[in-house]
């Protein structure tokens, strides 16, 4: 039953239908595209945007998601500031801001629980797309999936958006890139396949046999020879619905660890600017 504070007709729902999008909203984006275009700042559009490309569903976004690497997040923010908008770090593990008139910009540098993070070969990757006017690149499939299968968290959860990229990539998909991508964190694929398969019962072949086979089987020896070692993991997952298990049951808490170690690697890299000025630090 739908709380009584709960309006249904807020909820979002997945459509092919452009949104009405606030002039200064979109002025503010294709600002930002032209500006870190006009500099060569590598980069690569996700998000909505992205899943657009991907799928065809539109998505009232409002913000617009730049992926890029943290050695670049620095540049961006100069180039942007230098073209009159409000730029901060608002967590140097993985993300950045540009504001204009109440709107803004986020640059990613990689996953907030510190567990993936954005390398060059993403940006590589990104294929040509024109958004608002600005050719630029989106995202690659196999890195948006990749970027979506630890948002799994009580008030947000993007398994349905993988569902439909697998779906609408049929065929292109570079499965083998996408283990890459994932790699110790198989496991999240899984459960992402699991629900495609549960949503799309006719179109499992969409995953390879061999992906199938791959994950089935390390599941079931993980099930069959369980690492006594092995670390809890739900913090990097939701650190709020499993705070009882860190606070209060005291096991280990690996969001902390993985978090401190993307800060520690974060703060080896240069937010200076050059000129003497830096990137205003919001520390998280």
């Amino acid at each position: 039953m739908v709380p009584d504070d709960l309006n249904s007709e807020e909820l979002p729902k997945t459509s092919s239908r452009p949104s009405d999008e606030p002039d200064d909203q979109v002025e503010l984006f294709r600002d930002v595209l032209k500006t870190l275009e006009d500099c060569g700042v590598p980069y690569a559009v996700s998000g909505a945007f992205s899943l657009r490309q991907h799928t065809g569903i539109c998505r009232y976004t409002k913000d617009l998601d730049l992926f890029l690497t943290a050695a670049n997040s620095g540049i961006a923010l100069r180039s942007l500031q230098h073209a009159g908008m409000e730029c901060h770090v608002a967590d140097p593990v993985w993300l950045s801001k540009a504001r204009r008139n109440g709107y803004f910009v986020d640059l990613i540098t990689g996953m907030s629980n510190g567990m993936i993070t954005v390398d060059d070969s993403w940006i590589r990757r990104a294929r040509p797309a024109v958004v608002y006017g600005v050719e630029t690149r989106v995202l690659a499939p196999e890195e948006l999936v990749a970027s979506k299968i630890f948002v799994a968290k009580r008030e947000r959860f993007d398994g349905a958006d993988i569902s439909h990229v697998i779906y609408g990539t049929y065929g292109s998909f570079d499965w083998k890139r996408e283990m890459e991508l994932v790699g110790e964190n198989w496991e999240m694929l899984l459960w992402a396949l699991v629900l495609f398969r549960y949503v799309y019962p006719a179109q499992s072949h969409y995953v390879p046999s061999e992906i199938w086979c791959d994950l089935l089987s390390r599941f079931a020896r993980e099930i069959k020879n369980p690492d006594p070692q092995a670390p809890f993991r739900g913090s990097v997952i939701d650190e709020n619905m499993f705070a009882i298990d860190v606070e209060e049951w005291e096991l280990p808490n690996l969001l902390e660890e993985k978090r401190n170690l993307r800060l520690a690697q974060s703060r080896q890299g240069d937010f200076s600017w050059g000129d003497g000025s830096k990137v205003t630090r919001e520390e998280a």
